[in-house]
C-alpha cells in the first residue's frame, strides 16, 4: 500500500478587519493559528477489486460519536462526469455531511477534469479511507476537562490527549470560533488533488512558496466548496488563512463563483473557473507575522453568537445609512491599516537591533501600558521600540472604540459591555499590548497580544498574568484556547508519525 497523503491546515483569527472584510475596498488582518484539521487520506489495502464493483470512500472523524460517512462514486468517461452518492455506513446511522460530501464531489470532478478519466479510475481503484481530525482548540473542552477535574487553565489543556475525544456528535459540538470548517476543507481538498495527482507534492511542502500554482489551485476550490456548503459566497478569509497563513486579505469578487453556485451537479466546467489563470480571482494576500517576543493569547467565552444574524444586521444598517456608515467604515480601515504597519514595523525593528528589542520586550512585559512612555533616560534606540509597541497599544485601543460605535449604530453587541469588562481587566495587566474581540464580535471569543520575552520565569509573564484574570473571571464563562500564531504557515503536507496521536487515530478503525 502506497504512503498516506496528509495535508494540514491551521485555523484563523480576524483581529483587525471584521465586518470590513466583506467588501473588496477594504481588507482584513487575519492571524493563522497552531492549531491545525488533519486530512489523512490513505488507498484502502485489498485485493484488486473487481472492474464492475462499485468504487467506495469511507470518510471518518473518530472524535465525534457515529461520524463514519460512506460513499460511493461512478466515473462516468461518456459524459465527463463523476457522481458520488453518500449513504448509510452498516454500523452507525449517521447523518449527513454536507461539507465532506460537496468536498469529494466537486474535487473528484476537478480531477477528472485535469488528469482525465482513466488516471483518476486507477487512483480510486482500490477506494479511499479518509480521516479528518482538529487540533483540540477547534472545540470546547470544558467538559473534557471537568471530567478529569482539571481547572481551565493553559497548564490543564496541556495535559489533555492529543484529538480528544468530544464524547458527542458532530451536530452538537461546541465550536470555539477558529474556522473549523474552512480548516477542514482546505485540508480536504488540498489532501485529495494530492493524493489523486493533480497539483504536484511540492506545492504543499512546508517552504512552498505561496504563489505555487497547485495552492493556489487549493485555494479557490476550496474556497468554491466552502461557499457551496454554507449555501452564500462569504469574505473568504478564514480559507485564505488556512491556504496562505498570515496575511493581509482582501476579499475576491463573489461573481466568479455565480457559475457554479447552483444546487447539484455545476452547469459549466469546474477547471476554467477555479483554475489560478482565470484573472477573475482578484483576491489580494500580502505576507503578515505578528512581532518577534509577542505572544498572540485566546479564550472561548461560553454565550455564543449567531454570526449572520450580526452581519445581516450590520449590512442592513450600513445600507439604510450609508453616508455615516461609510465614513465609520473608512475611519476604521485606516486604523486597521496603520495597526497592520504598525505590527510590521516592530518586526523591522526586531530585525535592525534585536538586542535593543529584546531588552525593551523584558522591559515593558513588567509595566502596565500607561507606563510605558512615562521614564525618562531611556536610550534612544530602546525609546524608538517603545514608541512603535506604545502606538500599538493605542490602535487597537482605538479600533475596539469604532467597533463598539458601529455596534451602537447598527443594534448589534459587537463588543458587549461584559467583553469590555473582561477586555478592560486583561489590557490593563503588566506586558499586555492590546486585544479585542475578534471576526464579527459578540459573546464568542476574545484575543490578546502580550509581550512574551526570552529567559522570564513563568509567574513573571504577562501570559501568566491574564491566565490569572481568566481563572478567576466571574461575569463570563471564560476557558483559555493553546493556540498562538501558526510557525508553520498555511497548509502544509504533514509526516503522519510526527503528528502526536494522529497514527492512533489512524489506526483505531
Amino acid at each position: 500500500m502506497s504512503a498516506p497523503t496528509v495535508v494540514s491546515a491551521p485555523g484563523k483569527v480576524l483581529v483587525a478587519g471584521g465586518y470590513l472584510v466583506l467588501d473588496p475596498a477594504y481588507s482584513g488582518v487575519v492571524v493563522s493559528t497552531s492549531s491545525r484539521f488533519y486530512t489523512v487520506v490513505s488507498t484502502v489495502d485489498r485485493p484488486a477489486p473487481d472492474a464492475h464493483a462499485p468504487i467506495q470512500i469511507r470518510v471518518r472523524s473518530p472524535q465525534f460519536v457515529d461520524a463514519v460517512w460512506l460513499y460511493t462514486v461512478a466515473v462516468d468517461p461518456a459524459l465527463n462526469a463523476v457522481v458520488v452518492d453518500p449513504h448509510a455506513h452498516k454500523a452507525h446511522s449517521t447523518s449527513a455531511n454536507k461539507f465532506v460530501h460537496l468536498a469529494l464531489q466537486r474535487t473528484l470532478a476537478l480531477a477528472q477534469e485535469a488528469v482525465g478519466t482513466g488516471s483518476l479510475q486507477n487512483s480510486l481503484a482500490h477506494g479511499l479511507d479518509i480521516t479528518i481530525a482538529g487540533d483540540n482548540d477547534f472545540y470546547s473542552q470544558r467538559a473534557q476537562l471537568a471530567a478529569r477535574g482539571l481547572p481551565a487553565t493553559l497548564p490543564a489543556l496541556a495535559q489533555l490527549p492529543p484529538f480528544a475525544s468530544t464524547g458527542v456528535r458532530l451536530a452538537d459540538v461546541h465550536k470555539t470560533g477558529l474556522g473549523s470548517s474552512a480548516a477542514l476543507i482546505t485540508s480536504l481538498v488540498s489532501a485529495l488533488l494530492l493524493h489523486l495527482r493533480v497539483v504536484p507534492p511540492a506545492s504543499f511542502a512546508p517552504d512552498a512558496a505561496p504563489a505555487a500554482d497547485g495552492r493556489a489551485l487549493s485555494h479557490n476550490l476550496a474556497q468554491y466548496v466552502h461557499c457551496l456548503a454554507q449555501g452564500k459566497v462569504g469574505s473568504g478569509f478564514d480559507v485564505s488563512a488556512a491556504l496562505f497563513g498570515s496575511q493581509l486579505y482582501t476579499r475576491f469578487d463573489p461573481a466568479v463563483l455565480e457559475p457554479l453556485m447552483a444546487d447539484g451537479a455545476p452547469a459549466a466546467p469546474l477547471l476554467p473557473i477555479v483554475s489560478p489563470s482565470n484573472p477573475a480571482w482578484n483576491y489580494h494576500v500580502a505576507p503578515f507575522k505578528l512581532p518577534p517576543l509577542t505572544r498572540l493569547m485566546l479564550a472561548d467565552v461560553d454565550a455564543g453568537t449567531d454570526t449572520p444574524s450580526f452581519v445581516g444586521k450590520v449590512l442592513k444598517w450600513r445600507k439604510e445609512d450609508s453616508e455615516r456608515a461609510n465614513a465609520l467604515w473608512d475611519a476604521l480601515n485606516r486604523l486597521n491599516n496603520t495597526l497592520s504597519q504598525t505590527l510590521l514595523k516592530l518586526s523591522e525593528l526586531y530585525a535592525q537591533d534585536d538586542a535593543a528589542y529584546k531588552k525593551v520586550v523584558k522591559y515593558l512585559s513588567t509595566l502596565q501600558s500607561v507606563q510605558w512612555l512615562a521614564h525618562p533616560g531611556i536610550p534612544p534606540e530602546e525609546q524608538a521600540v517603545i514608541e512603535v509597541f506604545s502606538d500599538t497599544h493605542d490602535l487597537t485601543q482605538a479600533v475596539r472604540a469604532k467597533m463598539r460605535e458601529m455596534g451602537e449604530l447598527a443594534g448589534v453587541p459587537i463588543e458587549p459591555p461584559e467583553q469590555t469588562e473582561l477586555l478592560n481587566a486583561c489590557v490593563s495587566r503588566a506586558g499586555v499590548i492590546g486585544g479585542g474581540v475578534p471576526g464579527a464580535g459578540g459573546y464568542d471569543a476574545v484575543w490578546l497580544l502580550v509581550c512574551d520575552p526570552t529567559l522570564c520565569p513563568p509567574e513573571e509573564l504577562p501570559s501568566t498574568r491574564v491566565g490569572l484574570v481568566w481563572s478567576k473571571w466571574t461575569g463570563l464563562d471564560v476557558s483559555p484556547l493553546a493556540a498562538q500564531e501558526s510557525a508553520a504557515g498555511g497548509a502544509r503536507t504533514e509526516a503522519l508519525d510526527e503528528v502526536p496521536g494522529l497514527r492512533a487515530l489512524v489506526d483505531a478503525a
